[in-house]
């Protein structure tokens, strides 16, 4: 069965965190523009009140360089870029929740398949690496405390790296047989634990009804004596323990 509704989480939870990102790289390429806005500006106010060039030689380099070290840092950066690539990832992801909305009752294998494709393709073209952590970590937290699925690569994010290992095949057949084993070596021995309480239990029972136990492995040897009575005959005496 084809579970549509966990795609429709990893849409939605996606969406939600390229949005997050495109606002982020949104303020970073806000803070690039400010100062050199404010440079060009100084260029010119400091250009235009001034008469003698040799006077505003040394504030023009101090300008100049620094409006060189904001665009040096723009490029490298890349705000805009990284603005531009989250912003269409988050419209992407948006059609495509909006799409699997749209599929009322049982998906067919097919269209599973293709709405899938679509969202890997999504995926793919994701920079996980360039999406802050603390963006990140409230994505994951706000779907894992509603019990919605979120993508693999935002597991881990919030502490939830308890991963089960997987087995399969003979590995698993012969972890079954051993469980069965214990389960009944188990019964077993609760069994025997049973008995001996059982026998205790009589044991006692006897003794508080005033019976005597014998141990035989205590008896003493038997010493078999043999007198004569009036008649003649040989009476046979029977030792301590020895039934007659």
């Amino acid at each position: 069965m084809h579970n549509i509704d966990k795609l429709l989480d990893k849409c939605e939870s996606m969406t939600l965190l390229c949005t997050k990102a495109s606002s982020h790289w949104s303020f970073v390429k806000f803070c690039f523009n400010i100062p050199l806005v404010l440079t060009s500006s100084t260029m010119c106010i400091i250009n235009s009140i001034s008469e003698d060039a040799n006077a505003i030689k040394i504030p023009n380099i101090i300008v100049n360089a620094v409006s060189v070290l904001i665009m040096s840092l723009t490029n490298s950066i890349k705000a805009s870029e990284k603005f531009e690539i989250f912003k269409k990832l988050s419209q992407q992801f948006m059609l495509l929740s909006q799409e699997i909305e749209a599929c009322d009752g049982a998906v067919s294998k097919e269209t599973y398949n293709i709405l899938s494709l679509k969202y890997d393709n999504l995926i793919q073209d994701c920079s996980f690496e360039e999406i802050p952590v603390k963006y990140k970590i409230e994505v994951a937290k706000c779907f894992s405390d509603a019990d919605r699925h979120i993508p693999i690569q935002l597991n881990g994010i919030i502490g939830n790296t308890n991963i089960t290992k997987r087995l399969s095949g003979g590995k698993k057949d012969a972890m079954l047989s051993q469980l069965q084993q214990a389960s009944q070596l188990s019964l077993m021995g609760q069994s025997e634990q049973a008995a001996q309480a059982a026998q205790a239990m009589q044991t006692a029972q006897m003794i508080a009804q005033g019976a005597s136990l014998v141990n035989i492995s205590t008896v003493p040897p038997k010493n078999d004596l043999t007198t004569t009575t009036a008649t003649g005959a040989d009476t046979k005496i029977y030792g301590a323990g020895e039934n007659v």
